[in-house]
């Protein structure tokens, strides 16, 4: 039992739970055999229910199958410095001759982004997440990195990103992460982010459109549009289209449009039914900043689904997601009573651990 809490496997459920006095253990090619010490005897079968199992999957990412001198399987957590003969898998086996499947579903709300992407290995994948430094976006980009890929944290504040960068080496100094500018209200910029992109010379297979403003008060951009309006659709909008072509050359390759909810609670069209462009840019006296919100994220969609159905033939999808009703983020910090609420529901909202990928995609309208 110490080995297994030692593994992190402790938590079994009473079906699998082994009879006192056996182990288990996994063979070179992954399949799970049982050990009788007081016997001393192995067996193929669980003890208990009489199954056959396998494990599934790769290893966890910074994890490594290492054989002793004397021909046993060990292994090796590079990221928590540790050694165990107990494959961290076997939380994750599978039976050899599975049942029909079920509906029940695999995630929920309290699934973690890092759980999500357990067995999976992203190297040599690149991955770019604008509004990495904080909140959905540093877990985002924290839990490709720790997985292999090279991610990229495209932010605004280059000191607050560094500081992402080094939180993550932290947990896993081989990770390939790094942080360029990006600053989404600033067009030329977004050219800017893009130019040097492309002078790596790298592929780029995800493309997560993270970064928001939520709650500001009017102002216009060097551009002269509205902030809400160019930092949360428009300078995302020009950075796909600038990128568009690393992503065709990289396919299969994604966008991920960080949506809302809230998309639903706002319309872009005037009394006739025609796309009313005064309202994706208001002026000061037509301007309330949460309709503001609202509108950029349905823009956010119809720009998703759009996106996907241009480039879906060409090997690049797109999904716009949302991340769940009352995630507590620092999207707030903008106005006082927004802060307020938000501080009054945080018992009651999802953690930042919890990731996007989870929530609601949408789709607008050896034995002896």
């Amino acid at each position: 039992m110490a080995a297994l809490r030692y593994a992190g496997l402790d938590d079994t459920d009473s079906e699998d739970e082994l009879p006192l006095g056996w182990e288990q253990r996994t063979t070179k090619d992954g399949w799970v055999y049982y050990a009788n010490h007081t016997e001393e005897k192995t067996q193929w079968e669980h003890p208990k229910t009489g199954k056959r199992k396998r494990i599934a999957g790769d290893l966890p990412y910074g994890w490594e199958q290492e054989t002793d001198e004397n021909g046993q399987v060990y292994f090796v957590d590079h990221i928590n410095k540790r050694t165990t003969y107990l494959d961290p898998r076997l939380a994750f086996t599978v039976d050899d001759n599975p049942t029909k499947p079920t509906n029940r579903q695999r995630y929920d709300g309290s699934t973690t982004a890092m759980e999500i992407l357990q067995g999976r290995d992203f190297t040599g994948k690149v991955v770019v997440v604008t509004g990495a430094n904080s909140g959905i976006g540093f877990e985002t980009a924290k839990s490709f990195a720790l997985h292999g890929a090279h991610v990229i944290l495209a932010c605004r504040n280059m000191s607050r990103a560094n500081e992402a960068v080094s939180l993550i080496l932290g947990e896993w100094h081989k990770a390939k992460v790094e942080a360029m500018t990006l600053d989404l209200a600033q067009l030329r910029s977004v050219q800017h982010f893009a130019q040097a992109f492309k002078a790596k010379n790298v592929s780029l297979h995800v493309l997560v459109c993270n970064a928001a403003a939520f709650a500001l008060p009017w102002s216009l951009t060097k551009d002269g549009l509205e902030t809400t309006f160019q930092v949360n659709h428009l300078g995302h909008f020009y950075l796909v289209q600038l990128l568009q072509d690393v992503l065709c050359r990289s396919a299969p390759a994604r966008v991920v449009v960080v949506s809302s909810e809230s998309h639903r609670f706002t319309d872009i069209n005037d009394s006739s039914g025609k796309l009313d462009f005064s309202r994706l840019s208001p002026s000061k006296n037509d301007y309330w900043a949460m309709l503001a919100y609202n509108r950029s994220k349905l823009c956010n969609i119809l720009f998703s689904n759009e996106l996907h159905r241009r480039l879906s033939p060409r090997g690049v999808t797109s999904n716009a997601v949302h991340p769940g009703n009352m995630m507590y983020s620092s999207i707030h910090r903008n106005w006082w009573v927004y802060t307020l609420l938000f501080t009054l529901a945080r018992p009651f909202t999802k953690s930042m651990p919890k990731p996007l990928c989870l929530n609601r995609k949408i789709r607008y309208r050896k034995p002896t």
